[in-house]
Formats: structure tokens, sequence, C-alpha cells
């Protein structure tokens, strides 16, 4: 039976793009069509049930994209929903706030009929919606680890538990940490609850376009005890700050002549599709000089993450925290780190920040 998706979009033009791209899929069909967030709501109100997932535009007139999670959210209906959202400065903040409120993910609006028209566009709404509704088994699991404890394919460890303890080690600590789908809304239950004295920089890799990790920098360090900033090339590391990887580069940690470590921000190539990748990150703490490395890993689609921690773990004394799967957007990234046997604590998200907390200490 084909999913059920109701478009909300004041364009006629991007409604009939996005209505051809669904229907052409056998697994999915437009089940109703919104030109605002109050004909939206109208429909979903009267019946709930009719729908099993949603797109949604941001700037709509009588009712926006936001206003209209709002009201989701005041109504208990929970129906997963991705932003079709523009890239524009002027629009960065209201997406992140819609990661926010529950959307599920965005999606960059094309900027023209040609654009809209495209297969890249159709592919990303198609796959981004069949992860949304776990269609295809979601698939995201995809990175092959051979060290997999007695082929196992599940952590068979509760959340809560440690998986081994491990001593705290007084000195030099860094927290790098990896999140994507579900990430935004995840991290504001980790990173404003961390100590202001927190015993350790983090590093922070968040899959985002270029323009976005700017405004999710700016709006966690409003809500912060840490200061959150988006990385910036060349920058000396500090206790106490959070580094978000910039959208649409790579970055990595580097040690320099006086023992202190630099922040690289390059644009490069994307790995697995990734700018920024958490492979790369991990892999460029290998030759620092840490003393011990808190890896943590958030919900998010594929297995980013796990090579890097894999290669560091070979290398240097780590301790990684897993979110668990009840309380994951998507248990991919968090299952495949579990699954390889790296994890050495999987926690619900909201007691992430005090694993993190606990490992590192503060000073």
């Amino acid at each position: 039976m084909r999913k059920n998706i109701l478009i909300i979009d004041d364009s006629a033009l991007i409604r009939r793009v996005m209505s051809d791209i669904i229907n052409s899929d056998g697994k999915l069909q437009v089940a109703g069509i919104a030109s605002n967030g109050i004909e939206g709501l109208d429909l979903i109100m009267t019946n709930p049930k009719d729908y099993d997932a949603i797109l949604l535009d941001i700037n709509m007139p009588k009712m926006g994209g936001l206003e209209f999670l709002e009201k989701m959210n005041k109504n208990n209906i929970k129906i997963p929903t991705i932003v079709v959202s523009t890239v524009a400065k002027e629009g960065t903040k209201e997406t992140i706030r819609a990661l926010e409120l529950g959307a599920f993910d965005f999606i960059t609006k094309p900027g023209s009929f040609v654009e809209a028209k495209s297969d890249t566009f159709k592919q990303r709404i198609l796959k981004e919606l069949k992860v949304a509704l776990r269609i295809d088994d979601e698939r995201e699991a995809t990175v092959s680890i051979t060290d997999r404890k007695n082929g196992s394919s599940s952590l068979s460890v509760p959340a809560g538990k440690k998986i081994q303890t491990g001593k705290s080690i007084k000195g030099t600590k860094l927290v790098a940490l990896a999140c994507s789908t579900g990430g935004p809304k995840a991290l504001q239950d980790v990173i404003p609850t961390l100590p202001k004295n927190l015993n350790a920089p983090v590093l922070l890799v968040q899959h985002m376009p270029e323009g976005f990790t700017q405004s999710l920098a700016n709006r966690l360090d409003e809500m912060s005890n840490l200061h959150v900033k988006e990385a910036e090339d060349g920058e000396v590391l500090q206790n106490g700050v959070v580094y978000i990887a910039k959208g649409g580069r790579q970055m990595r940690l580097n040690k320099v002549s006086d023992g202190k470590y630099k922040i690289s921000v390059t644009q490069e190539a994307a790995r697995g599709g990734l700018k920024p990748c958490a492979d790369i990150m991990y892999e460029s703490l290998v030759s620092s000089d840490f003393e011990e490395i808190t890896c943590v890993v958030l919900t998010g689609m594929g297995g980013d993450g796990t090579r890097g921690i894999k290669q560091l773990k070979e290398h240097k004394k780590i301790y990684v925290i897993a979110q668990d799967a009840a309380t994951c957007t998507v248990y991919g990234m968090p299952k495949v780190v579990a699954e390889a046997g790296l994890v050495d604590e999987v926690q619900p998200l909201k007691k992430i920040s005090g694993a993190i907390t606990q490992n590192v200490g503060v000073h």
C-alpha cells in the first residue's frame, strides 16, 4: 500500500513538481495539497490518520511553516515533516527553528524550474520521504566493519548502562561529536546542558550544507553556558568552546609547534557525499597528544564516524558514547558504531550531556 503524502506550499509550480515526483514512485502518493499552513492544518485536524508524511514550505501567507509546526506540537500530532527551504541567508534561522520544532529534515528548494525538474531534486525528495517513513528498511547502516562482536547485528547492552568501566584520566581531554538527521533538535538536549567549566573543548560535525551551520551555532550559543561557534580556519582550540564544522567544508585538528592545536577548515571534495564528514574529523585526531578523547555519536542516517573512530581507537585512548535507538530520529550512525563493537556507553538523549561531563570532568 502506498504511503500518503501531504504537500503544503504556496507555489503552484513547486506543488505540481513535487506531486509528479511523489506519484512517480510506486510506494508513495499525494493524498492532499494545501497552499498555506491553515489549509494544511485543517486537512490534518479533520483526518490526521490520512497522512503519513508532510512536505512543508516555510514562508507562506496566512500561516507559515513555523507556526504550522508549533500548532502540530500543541495538538500533539506527530507526522514526519520534511521542510523544503531556500538556502538564502534570511531563511536559515527559520530552517534551524523548524528542525528544533521537530521537522525530520530539510531539503533545499530549487531556485529555478530547471533545478526543480532535475533528477537531483527528485531523488532527494524520494530519499528523505522513504527514510522518514522507514520504507526499504532505511538501509542507512552501510559501513562495512569486520570486527563486529560475535557477528551480532545489534547491541545487547541496554541504554543507560556502561559496556566497560574506564578510569577517569587527568590531563588534556577532547570531546568529538557527530550527528546528522535529527541532530539540530537533539543538540538542544546536549550542548546547552553542558557545564561552562567543562574540562575540554568540543569538536562537532553536523551534516548540513553551507549557510546553515552559522545559524545553528548562533542558536545553540544563545541557549548554552558554553560558547558555541562555527569553526574558523586557523583558530586555536580552547577549553569550554564548542566548534561546529562549517557546512560545505571539511574540518580537521592540527597540532602546531608550540603544543597548541589549530582547526583546519578546507574546501575540498566530499567523502561519501558528506561535507563536513565526521570520519575526516576523527582521523585527524590520530596524531594528537590528548590523553583521552570522548567520542559521541548521535542520531543520523548512514554510518559516518565509525571508520574514523575505529582508526582512532587503534592509536589513542578513547571513550565512545552513543545515543540509544528509542530517542534517535534515525537510528543509523549510533547503530553502526555500536554494531562495530566500539561503544563504551549507550544513553538516551537527555542523559548524553551528563555522560560527557562525568567522563571529561570540570575544572
